[in-house]
């Protein structure tokens, strides 16, 4: 499979998965939690999955398209490691929905990042919280759910938060 073919059908996994997990989440109150901005282009899928909640967005510094930028009162900028700690204070357990996709290509390197902010990511997500994730994740505060249909099994994540 071309590189190309790869990326597209990564992309249609994550949209799959993100529809999915918006219809999961519909009666569960909480904000919207987008970990890593890129280019805008899921934060932008997020705001038309959910015109009517508040989405925030941890990113290290913005690169997105300027449509595609969150207000300031809900973009968190600097590394991750560090911010989703402090976020605990302004959004612990009030997450309904995260969705996290690392995106650098390095599946070790994202694998990594995954692990060092798991335990900051369950500390924002609510009782019955859906999280979505490109790399896997390992927690015993997370139960995998089934992709939705036309989703491979490992190409794109799904977790509810026990």
């Amino acid at each position: 499979m071309s590189r190309l073919d790869s990326f597209i059908r990564r992309l249609e996994a994550q949209r799959a998965c993100l529809n999915h997990a918006a219809g999961s989440i519909r009666g569960l109150d909480g904000c919207i939690l987008e970990l890593g901005l890129g280019n805008g282009r899921t934060y932008d899928h997020l705001r038309e999955l959910f015109p009517d909640r508040d989405i925030y967005v941890c990113e290290r510094r913005v690169a997105a398209h300027p449509d595609c930028v969150p207000p300031p009162e809900r973009l968190v900028l600097g590394d991750m490691r560090e911010t989703l700690p402090a976020l605990h204070a302004r959004l612990g357990g009030a997450v309904a929905l995260a969705h996290f996709d690392a995106g650098s290509g390095d599946v070790a390197a994202n694998r990594a990042l995954a692990a060092a902010l798991t335990p900051h990511i369950l500390r924002l997500l609510r009782e019955r919280a859906v999280l979505v994730s490109d790399p896997s994740i390992a927690a015993a505060e997370l139960t995998e759910l089934p992709p939705p249909a036309g989703v491979a099994p490992g190409r794109y994540h799904l977790y509810r938060r026990v």
